[in-house]
């Protein structure tokens, strides 16, 4: 029994990958510390619930850094591409 990749990425996929691999991967690093950041000066502002609403972003940025990263090691592009590049 062989098992063969027959799936294949749609294109809104793929038109998604293409979009996200040419954002720097610090871009969602830096959007994380940022979103950090702010949700402290908000904080410290005494508008807590603002703080909290902004602070709960640096998540999802980290997130969308290593989904990045993973398109731009094992995305379809890495499929197209032949063997060795």
């Amino acid at each position: 029994m062989t098992f063969e990749n027959e799936n294949t990425e749609g294109t809104a996929a793929k038109a998604i990958e293409e979009q996200t691999s040419k954002l720097p991967s610090d871009l969602f690093l830096y959007g994380s510390l940022a979103a950090m950041g702010t949700s402290l000066a908000l904080k410290c502002l005494g508008k807590r619930h603002a703080a909290l609403f902004v602070g709960q972003w640096a998540s999802p940025f980290l997130l969308l850094g290593i989904y990045n990263k993973l398109v731009k090691q094992h995305g379809h592009d890495a499929q197209d591409k032949p063997e060795g590049f």
